[in-house]
């Protein structure tokens, strides 16, 4: 991130006054320092002071300077530590003339250490009147400004460490955090569980239904998966013999960001044996309660708390109910697994969810409680008797085996926590993997793999268990009434900066080491961060056809109908990018998207030269260099020789030629045919399954958002938002 003139200025100022400090014989880094009291512990000690006292107690404090005056020979500095505040009462006859040359070579965020005695001033303010004073750290770079604080939600996350600094709230969040997790560990200790932990590689993908982040074992020369879930192993020990068993920990799902989801994730999952789902509501209860008392403030019997404006009541006995009296509520009519399959299709239809032709009705009663229903839910609530078809790990239930014994707790519209009468029927879960294998067969990159050392374990034989996992970051959102994940990440994960040059000499410049230090060049090299100056849009961009040239061409060039259609839809899609990010140059940016498959319908069979015949038929209509060039850039991927895309035009056009056309995919399939309705939920779905659409390219979409420096949930909103801006009335955007 480039700095800004000012603070580029401050900072040159700031490492004068570190050089000032060394040329007097200052270590502004010392290696020793010296803490005998904090900020919190002297207010309650001396909170009977009066106004005027002096004492003799001496004491040490250390801490960031947050503010600073100087008021003839006396000096007022304010520390902040961890605790809170301490103001420093210097004066020039105690601190001498060393001591108080010192504080004109400090600023604002300094380390600072004190040695002095405690006394409170005639203004009533508790001081340290320093006889030494010592810097343990020169801060560089200034503060925010004063009374705006840090506000840029990116920069907070990206600078959590400044974010703390400035906003006391986001320190009690994670405060808040540690207290919630030690609170669980102590909880479960309690009840008996023993804390264990799994291998975070696994083999075989296995636990859950995400797909997995991928990374190759050297010593073994095969690729692993980073676990995105801990249940597999778990049960394992239950085989084993240790009948109580919980692990918190990291897993890892390489899908998109939004607010309740990162990639890089905390969950806390627990088995106990001779248990069932009625032992999982009762450890959810006590161990949520525990939580609300103890970290909330709540009394017993009245564990209340107020998660974003909303009410949310955790005493008594919480409410369990079943999946399909949810999606009865919200469709009007009862429906269950016995509803005919014409008919819930038919119900998923008319609320506009998406249905495909190879689910049962186990299938399509989930989408709707899951589209319709979970949202509705504010009160903590045991979502049970979920439908086999979508739970493949758990036991099917004795008096229908159509639904399986499993629970999510649904607390203010979201899932908090996933349990099970756990499968350990070797034979049954045999036959489950492989129904996995097959749905990965078909492209579906989610699917578990069969885990023959699993089933291998059951064989020997698992003792009833219940089973449950929870989401520790969505847990601290709700407890510390947060509205996202990375609120309560200290660091979330985030698109990589763009840091240049200029912003690394300005850190490596005048720095002095043993060896041969690097060049800047050499530097930005080691660093896939480092980047170019962001390129820049021309001042004008010349098309040499206008809109209506464009589509005449593309009509002459074209005749199917959906080759006119994407046309003009990426034509209109890329005009409301150019609105919002370079608008002088609109007309450019929506005559590229009209025209950037020009030759495809007549060279479909040679991909590599695609928009390199594109070109000699520009040319011939006066199309200009630049249009040539941008057009052929979204096709660099097939052919190394084309122009790697570079202008922000050029990277938005990569980024959704092919989400257009997955889009208009989805559309069409929806029982209204609009876009009007369309949401990121249900690009996503479709995004992962790779049997839908097949021919649209994930990973171009991928890279696509990549280029653009947006998550790819940005530029599933974005694309789906500028599609619905062109077109209001159009039924559908392809056949």
């Amino acid at each position: 991130m480039a700095e800004n003139a000012t603070t580029t200025d401050e900072r040159t100022m700031r490492r004068a006054r570190r050089q000032a400090l060394i040329d007097a014989g200052v270590n502004p880094y010392p290696i020793a320092s010296e803490v005998t009291a904090h900020a919190g512990e002297l207010d309650e000690k001396y909170a009977g002071l009066a106004d005027g006292t002096d004492t003799e107690d001496v004491v040490s404090v250390a801490g960031r300077i947050r503010a600073l005056r100087k008021q003839g020979k006396a000096a007022f500095v304010v520390l902040e530590d961890v605790s809170g505040s301490i103001q420093l009462f210097c004066r020039h006859d105690v601190l001498g003339d060393e001591g108080w040359s010192l504080l004109s070579n400090l600023d604002l965020g300094d380390i600072l250490g004190a040695t002095g005695t405690v006394l409170r001033t005639r203004r009533g303010q508790l001081s340290v009147s320093p006889t030494s004073l010592t810097v343990l750290s020169k801060s560089l770079r200034p503060l925010p400004e004063k009374f705006h604080g840090l506000t840029d939600r990116e920069v907070r996350y990206r600078q959590r460490y400044v974010d703390l600094i400035m906003n006391p709230e986001v320190r009690d969040v994670f405060r808040k955090r540690s207290q919630i997790v030690s609170l669980i560990r102590r909880y479960m200790e309690a009840d008996g569980y023993m804390e264990v932990e799994t291998p975070m590689m696994h083999a075989i993908l296995g636990g859950a239904n995400a797909k997995p982040f991928v990374t190759h074992f050297n010593a073994l020369d095969r690729d692993f998966y980073l676990r995105i879930a801990t249940e597999l192993p778990l049960k394992r020990l239950i085989v084993g013999g240790l009948e109580r068993v919980f692990e918190i920990g990291r897993n890892f799902r390489n899908e998109g960001m939004d607010l309740t989801h990162n990639p890089e994730f905390t969950s806390m999952e627990a088995y106990c044996a001779y248990s069932d789902l009625e032992g999982m509501k009762r450890l959810s209860e006590g161990l949520f309660k525990t939580i609300a008392r103890e970290v909330c403030g709540c009394e017993e019997g009245h564990e209340i708390i107020t998660y974003q404006g909303q009410e949310i009541d955790m005493s008594g006995i919480w409410a369990s109910r079943p999946l399909s009296e949810i999606a009865s509520e919200c469709v009007g009519e009862h429906v269950d697994m016995d509803t005919p399959i014409e008919r819930l299709r038919e119900l998923c239809e008319k609320h506009g969810i998406e249905t495909q032709s190879n689910w049962g009705a186990g299938k399509l009663l989930f989408e709707l409680y899951d589209e319709l229903g979970e949202k509705t839910i504010v009160n903590p609530t045991f979502v049970c008797d979920y439908p086999e078809e979508v739970s493949p790990l758990s036991k099917r239930k004795a008096e229908d085996p159509r639904l399986t014994d499993r629970f999510e707790l649904v607390i203010a519209g979201h899932e908090y926590a996933n349990a099970f009468s756990e499968l350990n029927d070797p034979v049954d879960q045999a036959g489950r993997f492989a129904e996995q294998v097959a749905a990965k067969g078909m492209g579906d990159d989610e699917a578990m793999g069969y885990d023959y050392d699993y089933v291998r374990a059951l064989e020997y034989g698992m003792p009833p268990a219940g089973g449950i996992g929870y989401g520790i970051d969505r847990m601290v959102m709700l407890f510390c009434n947060q509205p996202a994940i990375r609120d309560v990440l200290l660091f979330p994960a985030m698109k990589p900066e763009a840091i240049t040059k200029a912003d690394i000499q300005a850190q490596v410049a005048g720095a002095v080491t043993d060896n041969a230090a690097a060049s800047v060049d050499d530097i930005a090299a080691d660093s896939e961060k480092v980047t170019a100056a962001a390129a820049e849009a021309p001042a004008a961009l010349v098309a040499g056809i206008d809109r209506d040239a464009a589509l005449a061409l593309l009509a002459e060039h074209n005749h199917e109908e959906f080759h006119i259609e994407h046309g003009q839809t990426v034509g209109g899609v890329m005009r409301v990018f150019a609105e919002e990010m370079d608008p002088d140059n609109a007309d450019f940016w929506e005559v590229v998207g009209i025209l950037h498959d020009l030759d495809w319908e007549e060279h479909a069979d040679d991909p590599a030269n695609h928009t390199v015949y594109a070109a000699e038929l520009l040319e011939a209509a006066g199309g200009s260099a630049e249009l040539v060039r941008a057009i052929q850039s979204h096709n660099s991927d097939n052919n190394p020789e084309l122009p790697a895309p570079e202008l922000p035009m050029e990277k938005v056009l990569f980024a959704v030629d092919e989400l257009t056309g997955l889009i208009g995919a989805a559309v069409i399939m929806r029982p209204s045919k609009s876009v009007m309705d369309f949401e990121v939920k249900s690009l996503k779905k479709k995004f992962k399954d790779k049997r839908f659409a097949a021919g649209c390219n994930r990973d171009v979409i991928r890279k696509g958002a990549e280029l653009c420096g947006w998550e790819l949930d940005e530029l599933f909103s974005r694309t789906i938002d500028a599609m619905k801006a062109i077109a209001p009335d159009r039924d559908t955007f392809g056949k």
